[in-house]
């Protein structure tokens, strides 16, 4: 028996350079990569990919003796072979109207003021690695023409050289002037048409150097803003790695937590002698001033009351991969603080610099956590509650994981959280720009000198090779999209391939909107994972039900 996720897919052409994980990317996956795991392809084919390639010459057969262990690929989809539910406005249960094109991926979420989404994603938080800083325009114009939330993470204020703070200190200063947290908004709002937001994240430094406060007094309602718990990478906050001793001292200078120490003379030597290459920056634990539950409920009601002073309409929460007890404070804090979403991130991803033994051995498995919020949610549902809206991430990357993730997180899971597999297309699109357009390649970040076979097999012109080029165009103009970054036309048209696929999952299961899907549409392929999730075994499904037909 073999995983989900081997090195390669004959079926749809695919190949992974690296070793796969459970989301289907490779273990390390590299901005210079020229191909061609399915996420890379289905950057610029689109749909096409979710079909077995070379039509007419084949037959392909799926392998279903993969399913080892807990996690979502061992969960498996229902289909139904009668009815339909959800079929919006004037369409009818006719055949010619249950057809998957006419399923609805429109959602929101929020308390007091709705946020409308046009396809159940979200960005992760993209924050001050400098990943997130080249490849930002692909990631935030993408998201606002796609229409869905795009996070700004922690830090970006506190590492840019730009910024002003008083002081000069993160831990005591505040913000007059953020360039680069201007450059990332503005980005975003530049395409932003009333589907999808802008999030600004908070940890310790950007809360003490009044982030919040800069955002709001600048731009108002116009964006959300996040407090940050944690993520399923790492426990002990962000961190980025910088190679120059001038850069490491400017971190030490704002405050910031630098291994080594670059202000130590034996460590300076080091560095210029070559033994020392490079400095880790970390950030600060959060609520190490906290001893009990109530304390940690009460400093997290007055941080909301806060903000909410402040004149924020929208906040949200971001936590990580911890264990029972902080999921169930997260659950019940967000809704009693009617929070307008809680994002729960599973282990264990990153964008590059988290400590790799901490992502392979830290915190509970997406499956696991997301199962228990679920339970939990219930819990409080149960008792008359509210219950947050919520968004679970960690590991997702393909259709089928966003919806198996909405239905076992239903009713109360809107939206699901993409790292990785999104930032695949803006990795991509900046190289095929740079090496269709020379000129522009520093600009874009591209890696490449000229395009790869991988893409020549697909086309030569951003018009060929991109498969949402032409409806992008349609949507925005012909003269408009070529302001567009390719990253950002990737990003588009993987996010078709993803709203296509689970248009068409949806249909089997004879769900026609999103606010239909339950955990009847999901099933266990082992005893495992239902025993760990509550999702029945496929051999239980209805079983009863069919024995009843079978006796009647």
């Amino acid at each position: 028996m073999e995983m989900r996720f081997s090195k390669s897919n004959d079926a749809l052409g695919t190949k992974n350079r690296g070793n796969a994980c459970e989301s289907s990317l490779c273990t390390l996956c590299r901005a210079d990569c020229k191909g061609k795991c399915e996420t890379w392809l289905s950057s610029m084919v689109g749909r096409k990919l979710l079909y077995p390639r070379s039509f007419g010459l084949v037959t392909a057969g799926a392998n279903n003796t993969c399913h080892l262990g807990v996690s979502y690929n061992s969960l498996r989809i229902q289909g139904y072979a009668y009815g339909a539910q959800g079929l919006a406005g004037d369409l009818t249960n006719s055949p010619d109207d249950c057809i998957f094109p006419n399923v609805s991926l429109e959602t929101s979420f929020g308390k007091s003021r709705k946020t409308k989404v046009r396809m159940p994603l979200m960005t992760g938080a993209l924050g001050s690695t400098f990943i997130a800083e080249k490849y930002w325009d692909s990631f935030a114009i993408g998201g606002a023409l796609i229409g869905i939330p795009v996070v700004i993470g922690e830090n970006v204020v506190g590492v840019d050289r730009q910024s002003q703070i008083g002081g000069g200190d993160i831990r005591q200063g505040k913000i007059t002037s953020a360039p680069e947290l201007d450059r990332r908004i503005e980005t975003y709002l530049r395409y932003y048409d009333g589907y999808g937001a802008i999030i600004v994240q908070l940890n310790v430094e950007d809360t003490r150097n009044g982030v919040a406060e800069y955002v709001v007094d600048k731009y108002g309602g116009k964006c959300i803003i996040e407090l940050k718990w944690g993520q399923g990478a790492k426990n002990i906050g962000g961190e980025i790695q910088v190679r120059s001793l001038e850069y490491a001292m400017f971190l030490k200078e704002r405050g910031y937590v630098v291994d080594p120490d670059p202000s130590l003379p034996e460590v300076q030597q080091g560095f210029e002698q070559g033994a020392i290459k490079s400095f880790a920056r970390h950030s600060r634990l959060g609520a190490t001033h906290l001893a009990t539950v109530s304390q940690v409920q009460e400093d997290f009601m007055n941080s909301v009351a806060y903000l909410r002073s402040l004149g924020f309409d929208r906040i949200t929460l971001k936590t990580g991969s911890y264990g029972m007890e902080e999921l169930a404070m997260a659950i019940k804090f967000s809704t009693d603080a009617e929070l307008d979403l809680l994002t729960i991130d599973g282990s264990g991803g990153g964008t590059g610099m988290s400590p790799w033994n901490m992502m392979q051995s830290w915190g509970v498995p997406s499956i696991n956590l997301h199962a228990k919020a679920h339970e939990y949610a219930s819990i409080l549902s149960a008792k008359g509650k509210d219950v947050v809206d919520m968004s679970f991430a960690g590991g997702f990357a393909l259709e089928d994981h966003i919806f198996k993730a909405l239905a076992l997180g239903a009713p109360y899971t809107k939206l699901i959280c993409m790292g990785r597999g999104i930032m695949i297309p803006g990795f991509l699109g900046a190289n095929i720009e740079g090496a269709v357009h020379p000129e522009r390649r520093a600009e874009v970040n591209g890696n490449w000198n000229e395009l790869p076979k991988n893409v020549l097999e697909v086309g030569k012109t951003a018009d060929e090779i991109f498969a949402g080029y032409h409806d992008l165009a349609d949507k925005i103009g012909r003269d408009e999209i070529k302001n567009v970054p390719y990253g950002a036309i990737a990003f588009y048209t993987l996010a078709d391939k993803l709203g296509c696929g689970m248009q068409q999952l949806m249909a089997g299961a004879r769900k026609f909107s999103l606010d239909q899907i339950s955990r009847h549409e999901i099933f266990s392929a082992n005893r495992e994972t239902a025993e760990e999730t509550g999702i029945l075994h496929v051999s239980d499904v209805n079983n009863e039900s069919a024995k009843k037909i079978l006796n009647s």
